[in-house]
């Protein structure tokens, strides 16, 4: 059973949007609202294993604290973009 594109955009807005912390809700949503239109299916499911981090790896990867052993190039993309956010 295949998802459309945009059921995953909707569950990861969703997800960006219902965080636990006000200030990481509005971070998350106005961040995956400025990319989210912007990037292709192998994005997608990157963007939403993103929003799914806890906000405290989330807060160490803005603030450039945290230095996970990522291999997955979708993945360092989308943090570079979070990043300079």
């Amino acid at each position: 059973m295949a998802i459309n594109k945009e059921e995953i955009k909707n569950k990861i807005i969703y997800r960006a949007s219902y965080r636990g912390t006000k200030e990481m809700d509005i971070l998350m949503t106005a961040f995956v609202r400025s990319i989210i239109n912007n990037i292709d299916e192998n994005y997608l499911e990157t963007l939403n294993d993103f929003v799914n981090m806890d906000d405290e790896t989330l807060k160490s990867i803005r603030k450039k604290e945290s230095l996970l052993n990522i291999d997955n190039s979708f993945m360092l993309e989308i943090i570079d973009k979070f990043q300079k956010y």
